[in-house]
């Protein structure tokens, strides 16, 4: 019998790689529930191919124009999931909606999924309470696939909490990892979207650039794995063939290496018994990438100050919230050229600074009404800050 698949984010990296999967195991799986913002073409393609039984399309002028394409198509077509009265229960869910956009959704599916697959950091970092709420009532298991911290799942079975002296954290220092710290200011958005190492969407890109996605993964990690900030540290390793590194108290350090393809975390959680992965990587990614020189170096923090955030990220309940909205505000503008990319530190604090941050910090939110009350007041408070 086949297995109902649902993704949330199939246009986007981690939706192609995963429908990469997919398509070597036309027997095993069929679509359920897709969704996506406003790739036209991309959604149009996969509506006509894949079959699923829902489409749900973000973007309301996008979700228009496919409606009109698919009049007579099977496929039911919505603008969001609250749209949707009944659907089945997925077997394994994808969650890759980036931003917190993709928390409702998440928490909808978790009620309707026996097992998540979450790429979407921003859901653990601002509600993962009520993720893990949801999970727990419905009997849902959440499995973490960024590469990082599937990697620490990975190091830490047969491990407990207590064992570990400390998590390593690896980032490869983006495309300026060697660049002149004088010309940060000067970063094009099309060059901060060109990472070395992995093919990732815009928002993503720029924050590893940033190493605002290692700010991120450091919350996600204290989340998921109930660890101190203090136990977490990020560390420059530019060759990103080890995702993370796992120093325990006997003496003992482990880490977890493998080839820059998210393919790799995400065949591994779909699949529960041995599998061969070469049948899943294309020919032209399958480097030979054994046997080379391995680097790790402290972060240096005139290059990537966001890396001072650190030692504030959960100074209150919601502070994750407040960062993560700031974030996404910020990466928006550098994007459309209106701030400089190496400002987002300052402009972070200054919201940090603002007058009524602690009101909303110190809330624990019971709720995603709540969630994203807090999550507006900090997009407001930033928008007001860059006087935009």
């Amino acid at each position: 019998m086949k297995k109902n698949i649902s993704i949330l984010g199939s246009t986007g990296s981690i939706g192609i790689n995963v429908l990469k999967i997919f398509e070597k195991e036309k027997k095993l799986f069929k679509f359920n529930i897709l969704a996506a913002d406003k790739n036209f073409r991309l959604i149009c393609n996969q509506i006509k191919y894949l079959q699923p039984e829902i489409f749900i399309i973000n973007n309301f002028q996008v979700f228009i124009k496919v409606k009109n394409k698919f009049k007579k198509s099977k496929v039911k077509i919505y603008n969001n999931i609250f749209q949707v009265k009944n659907f089945k229960k997925s077997d394994i869910t994808i969650s890759a909606i980036p931003g917190i956009a993709g928390l409702e959704t998440t928490l909808k599916l978790t009620k309707k999924g026996s097992k998540i697959l979450i790429a979407n950091k921003e859901s653990i970092i601002c509600g993962w309470d009520l993720i893990k709420k949801a999970a727990k009532k419905f009997n849902t298991e959440i499995i973490p696939v960024d590469s990082e911290h599937f990697s620490i799942m990975e190091l830490l079975k047969n491990h407990k909490i207590t064992e570990i002296k400390k998590v390593y954290l690896t980032a490869s220092g983006g495309p300026f990892l060697n660049y002149k710290i004088s010309k940060l200011n000067k970063i094009k958005p099309s060059q901060a979207i060109k990472h070395p190492k992995w093919q990732m969407g815009k928002k993503i890109s720029v924050d590893s650039a940033s190493l605002m996605n290692k700010i991120l993964e450091s919350l996600e990690a204290q989340q998921l794995f109930f660890l101190e900030q203090k136990k977490i540290e990020i560390i420059i390793h530019p060759e990103s063939l080890v995702h993370a590194i796992i120093e325990f108290n006997n003496g003992l350090i482990k880490f977890l290496y493998h080839q820059t393809s998210m393919i790799i975390p995400l065949a591994n959680a779909i699949f529960d018994k041995n599998f061969d992965i070469n049948k899943y990587i294309e020919k032209k990614n399958k480097k030979e990438f054994y046997f080379k020189n391995l680097n790790f170096s402290k972060v240096d923090s005139k290059r990537f100050p966001v890396i001072k955030l650190k030692s504030r990220v959960d100074e209150f309940n919601s502070t994750p919230i407040v960062i993560n909205a700031v974030n996404e505000i910020l990466v928006d503008q550098f994007l459309k050229q209106k701030i400089p990319f190496n400002s987002f530190y300052s402009y972070i604090l200054k919201v940090l600074s603002d007058r009524n941050y602690r009101k909303y910090a110190i809330k624990k939110p019971k709720s995603i009404g709540e969630i994203l009350q807090i999550d507006q007041w900090a997009r407001y408070t930033t928008i007001k800050k860059l006087k935009i």
